[in-house]
């Protein structure tokens, strides 16, 4: 049964009305509410970029300046935790790195080495732009740089590092023993004073890729004395030295090796 007349015109008022008073809520509540504008990504600079080896007049531990002062502040190691932790989501809290090679381990690393090696990246004579808007100038200075160092250097060096396949050892041993040692160590425990890195335990993919890089010119800021001696090795003499090298450990009571 249909309504009346009169209820009808009644209901279409009481509707209307209902409608005018919603738009007018919301219209009022839109101006209360605060105008959020879009989210932008912080501006970054793009990493800088310095002749390296690929250069003649390339000298392997030129002087810097930045890299000097860094090397002549005390490092803070309680500064140096609070100022990793925008490096945490890539090398982990611990400085343990990745398995897969994709960041290497950085705990028990000679403070030198890691001093050299973010300088060298903040001055892009190494090319890393993941890394290098959280280590440039913008993100941390000169004293955390040396309190990230201090803080690394006296981590203990992780024991679960990533191995190759294990099948080539005797060959890797060869091969470090004859070309690598001298440099790095028996144990693989480098030589903070020249700036050689401890490699014992380093992950084998990150070794790999490397030691690949640096023989085929794309590691800028390689020694060239290296350069010279893995510019003979074939893919497989990469692959058995890295593995060797991954399983190797620093004798115990050898004491920190970041010590400068």
């Amino acid at each position: 049964m249909s309504p009346f007349p009169g209820e009808t015109n009644m209901m279409r008022l009481r509707s209307a009305a209902i409608v005018m008073a919603l738009t007018s809520a919301c219209a009022a509540l839109a101006q209360t509410q605060p105008q959020t504008q879009p989210q932008t990504q912080p501006q970054t600079q793009p990493q800088p970029r310095t002749p390296g080896i690929e250069s003649r007049a390339y000298v392997w531990n030129r002087p810097n300046p930045e890299r000097a002062s860094a090397m002549k502040l005390k490092g803070d190691v309680e500064r140096g935790r609070i100022a990793f932790e925008v490096c945490r989501g890539c090398h982990k809290a611990d400085g343990s790195g990745r398995s897969d090679g994709s960041y290497p381990q950085l705990a028990g690393q000679h403070a030198t080495v890691l001093i050299k090696q973010m300088v060298d990246i903040r001055a892009g004579v190494r090319d890393n732009p993941k890394m290098h808007p959280f280590a440039s100038e913008r993100v941390i200075s000169v004293q955390e740089v040396a309190d990230i160092a201090a803080f690394l250097s006296g981590l203990p060096v992780p024991g679960d590092s990533g191995k190759g396949q294990g099948d080539a050892l005797a060959r890797g041993k060869v091969l470090y023993a004859g070309n690598c040692d001298s440099c790095h160590g028996a144990n693989g425990e480098g030589d903070g004073k020249k700036f050689y890195p401890v490699v014992a335990g380093q992950h084998y993919l990150y070794l790999l890729r490397e030691a690949r890089d640096i023989r085929d010119g794309t590691r800028r800021n390689a020694n060239p004395k290296m350069v010279k001696v893995v510019k003979k090795y074939s893919d497989a003499d990469l692959e058995a030295v890295s593995d060797y090298m991954s399983r190797l450990s620093l004798p115990a009571g050898a004491g920190k090796p970041g010590a400068k």
